[in-house]
């Protein structure tokens, strides 16, 4: 099963959308006669890219598109859309299921859709092609068209047969590849004549570039000469600038080393140091060191004093004081103390306290003032002294070194001022110095700006000279160029002068525009040699393919015709009881223009010129127990019967995916009838049938049934009967 659904849209008598969906292989079509389903064959027709609006019973596209009625108003485009199923890639496209749906508009534009995305209608053409399929093939017999085939010119009928034995794709390839070459012949042709037209402009130009070429030599010698010696100019300027800016630079920073220097030194105007201050400090330090000596003698006479009181006195403490009274005392204390010891009452032991207190100092202040100095008392006075003098000698000694300092600072400071004086000369004389330096330096660099400009003049007049072979800027410099002597590169500069008066009167200076007229000239000449080349072997290419489409399309037909004979040969047997039936090949003869009306000049699938040979197909008939072989003789049931033969012939050799018949067998009597059904089951079992029919046994061999009515409103309307359902159902 390939072909699973045609949705119609606002085609024809189907206003609404309406959808077939096909479950069986062979599906039968029925309904009174004007409901419609020859509509369901046109809208194959249509879908598949059928550009005769003749074959589907129209004028102009607008004619496909439902035109309206009393109770349901027309439509404004119609489309068709037929779903294939491509499980085992009988299109040559990477989806499982391909949609084809075809939309025309009232003002007659068409778009092809495929799986949504609009396509060209060639770009449909050639999908179906390459599965045996057309819009306007064998594989669709409308309505009144089943004798088309005996009907049909030699020519049309040789068509129908190729369309039968799949020749067609490489009969599209066949056309794609003469227009190609008929294209490719008028480019050899309008390739030969821009040739021609460019040959004496270049012979012109040629003559032009040989003088130009003498003047080139000179010129290329200049480029070398200027080269060198601008890029040994450039280093030598360059190294010079750097050296001297690098002096330059080491001097301003000497300079201002000296200039800072002499700004740092003290007192560098030659005047006394100032040195009031150390002056003050030396006094007060003096001041110190008179105030510790007088400290330290007033200290040492005291212990004299002491030391001689200490060895004049040998008074002790036992000599000065009784012992009777003390130790009286004594006792009376100690019961004192004894009897506060016993008392509870807190107020009266510290009433008591005091009392003993009060009388232990009068006792002991009784004693001392009374008694003189004792030895002890003026050792401890001599051991006090002795350490106070030790202090005050210690304190006269810093006083001293502190004014040894302040001196020794004066002395530096005086000093320090006579040697700044003495170093302030030294910079002013290396100060001058330098300032002379610098400004030599300054008056180098500004001549090496000089040199620069010049450099910069002679190199835009070397441009203007030479142009782009001016290549003097290298990352390399030239050897020799910051040692050799000026006056080498003096000479180079004369010699490139003398040149350039040679160029200048040559007057071939400003050449550079004939030389790019020439060279651009020259290439496209060689450009249009080389696609003539080009052109002349696809023109050899597409011929041979051509003629080995040619071959393949002749040898693929014999074969093919051989094999619908013996197909037709069964088949015509069967129907007529006997009797033969043969195709055969006429003889080549011109080809007559193309007899179709005005709406079929457009027709996609046209593409053999008036002017071809052709070789037709004649049919031979011989009835039995007649003596007929000519198809004009036959009756009208006779060509139906013969026309079905040759039919089902074509489809045996090369089946189709689906194969339609509107009304084929109308014309049929009851026994052919039945021999025309048994024949339809048979087809079935290799290709997908869809047959429209009012015959009963035809029905009988479908396995659904599609009803078509058509209500008041003139709409079609569908109704699906599935007979194989219902006979397993009845079962």
């Amino acid at each position: 099963m390939y072909l699973k659904s045609i949705e119609l849209t606002g085609f024809k008598s189907f206003g609404r959308k309406t959808e077939l969906r096909f479950g069986s292989a062979i599906s039968a079509i029925v309904g009174p006669n004007g409901s419609g389903k020859s509509n369901i064959a046109e809208g194959f027709r249509f879908v598949l890219g059928e550009q005769s609006m003749k074959a589907m019973r129209g004028k102009r596209g607008e004619d496909m598109i439902w035109g309206g009625s009393p109770a349901f108003p027309r439509a404004n485009r119609a489309s068709v859309k037929v779903v294939f199923d491509n499980t085992n890639r009988l299109l040559d496209i990477d989806f499982s299921e391909v949609v084809i749906e075809r939309v025309v508009f009232r003002d007659g534009q068409n778009e092809y859709l495929l799986n949504g995305t609009q396509v060209r209608l060639k770009d449909v053409i050639r999908l179906l092609a390459g599965a045996n399929i057309g819009g306007s093939g064998y594989q669709i017999i409308s309505q009144g068209e089943a004798d088309r085939i005996l009907n049909a010119s030699p020519k049309e009928r040789r068509e129908m047969v190729e369309d039968a034995l799949g020749l067609k794709l490489y009969q599209h390839k066949k056309a794609e590849s003469e227009r190609k070459l008929e294209e490719t012949s008028n480019n050899i042709e309008k390739t030969k004549s821009l040739r021609r037209e460019l040959a004496p402009h270049l012979h012109f130009l040629r003559q032009q570039v040989e003088k130009i070429e003498r003047a080139r030599e000179l010129k290329d010698e200049l480029a070398a000469q200027l080269n060198e010696y601008l890029a040994r100019e450039n280093a030598w300027i360059t190294q010079e600038d750097a050296r001297l800016k690098e002096e330059l630079h080491h001097a301003e920073r000497a300079l201002k080393e000296t200039e800072d220097k002499l700004r740092a030194l003290p007192s560098a105007s030659g005047q006394a140091p100032d040195t009031s201050a150390l002056d003050a400090e030396l006094a007060q330090a003096q001041q110190k060191a008179n105030d510790a000596r007088a400290h330290r003698e007033r200290i040492a006479r005291e212990l004299g004093r002491a030391e001689g009181a200490h060895a004049a006195t040998q008074v002790t403490v036992e000599q000065l004081v009784p012992a009777p009274p003390v130790r009286q005392f004594a006792r009376d204390i100690e019961q004192e103390i004894e009897k506060l010891s016993r008392e509870d009452d807190q107020t009266r032991v510290r009433e008591a306290l005091r009392e003993l207190r009060n009388r232990i100092i009068s006792f002991i202040e009784g004693l001392t003032s009374v008694a003189p100095v004792t030895s002890e008392e003026t050792r401890r006075d001599v051991e006090r002294l002795t350490r106070e003098l030790a202090i005050a000698e210690a304190a006269e000694t810093s006083a001293q070194e502190a004014v040894e300092r302040v001196r020794a600072r004066i002395r530096d400071a005086r000093e320090a001022v006579y040697a700044a004086q003495r170093d302030a000369v030294e910079l002013r004389g290396m100060l001058r110095e330098q300032l002379v330096k610098r400004d030599a330096l300054h008056a180098a660099r500004a001549q090496i700006a000089l040199a620069r400009t010049r450099f910069e003049e002679e190199v835009r007049e070397g441009v203007v000279l030479i142009g782009s072979s001016l290549k003097w800027q290298t990352d390399e410099i030239p050897q020799g160029s910051l040692s050799e002597d000026r006056s080498i590169q003096e000479k180079r500069r004369r010699s490139i002068e003398r040149l350039k008066i040679k160029i200048e009167e040559s007057g071939t200076a400003n050449s550079d525009a004939v030389m790019k007229e020439y060279t651009q000239t020259l290439e496209r000449d060689a450009y249009l040699a080389k696609e003539l080349v080009d052109l002349e072997a696809s023109a050899a290419s597409l011929r041979n393919l051509i003629a080995e489409l040619e071959d393949t399309i002749d040898t693929r037909f014999e074969e093919g015709l051989h094999k619908i004979n013996d197909a037709l040969q069964d088949f015509f047997s069967k129907l007529f009881g006997g009797g033969t039936a043969k195709l055969s090949i006429e003889k080549p003869r011109k080809a007559t223009p193309y007899g179709g009306g005005e709406d079929d000049a457009g027709d996609a699938l046209e593409s053999v010129a008036d002017d071809e040979i052709h070789a037709g197909i004649s049919i031979t008939v011989s009835l039995p127990r007649k003596k007929i072989r000519g198809l004009e003789a036959l009756s009208g049931g006779e060509r139906a019967l013969t026309s079905i033969a040759l039919i089902f012939s074509m489809t045996q050799v090369n089946p189709p995916p689906f194969l339609i018949l509107d009304e084929t067998d109308a014309a049929l009597d009851e026994a052919n009838s039945r021999r025309y059904a048994d024949m339809i089951r048979a087809l079935g079992a290799h290709s997908q049938l869809i047959v429209i029919t009012h015959n009963r046994a035809t029905m009988a061999a479908a396995g659904e049934l599609f009803g078509v009515t058509m209500g008041p409103d003139g709409v079609s309307k569908l109704l699906t009967v599935k007979l194989e359902e219902a006979t397993r159902v009845a079962k």
